[in-house]
């Protein structure tokens, strides 16, 4: 597996990833209706590809197959953080997200966890802040402040 730096053309490739790892690996913590509002299966490539430009974004490459990504910005923010559906439980979150973590000028990362993602970050000694409900779309997701 190979970790590098994100390329504005990866980025088509990991919003299929997106919308297929939210709705199969998620599917097990939320409705069908949340992951359609969570991940509608057309994202903005331009707005992506900025963001993704302006955070410290990295991508997990296995058989020339982008199988995660995730982004950090300068505050410590963690903001994606999504492994292929395919390539679940293979260290490629843990992987990544030991990257991540290295880049911010920060003593503080925060994320907003899914509740698919809690445990994970809470093995990393991620604490819960508190859980929130998030509205997109006139529907409610919980998902959790969580800091390191």
């Amino acid at each position: 597996m190979v970790i590098r730096k994100y390329k504005s053309s990866d980025c088509g490739c990991m919003a299929e990833l997106f919308y297929q790892t939210v709705h199969t690996v998620n599917a097990k913590d939320y409705t069908s209706e949340q992951l359609d509002v969570w991940a509608t299966g057309s994202v903005d490539l331009k707005e992506w590809d900025k963001l993704f430009s302006e955070h410290y974004t990295i991508v997990a490459v296995k058989d020339n197959i982008i199988v995660g990504f995730g982004d950090i910005d300068q505050s410590g923010y963690l903001d994606k953080l999504y492994v292929h559906k395919d390539y679940q439980r293979q260290g490629i979150a843990t992987v990544i997200c030991n990257k991540l973590e290295q880049s911010p000028k920060t003593d503080k990362i925060t994320v907003h966890a899914s509740i698919t993602a809690k445990p994970f970050f809470e093995k990393r000694g991620y604490k819960v802040i508190k859980e929130q409900q998030v509205i997109r779309r006139e529907v409610f997701l919980t998902n959790y402040i969580m800091e390191k």
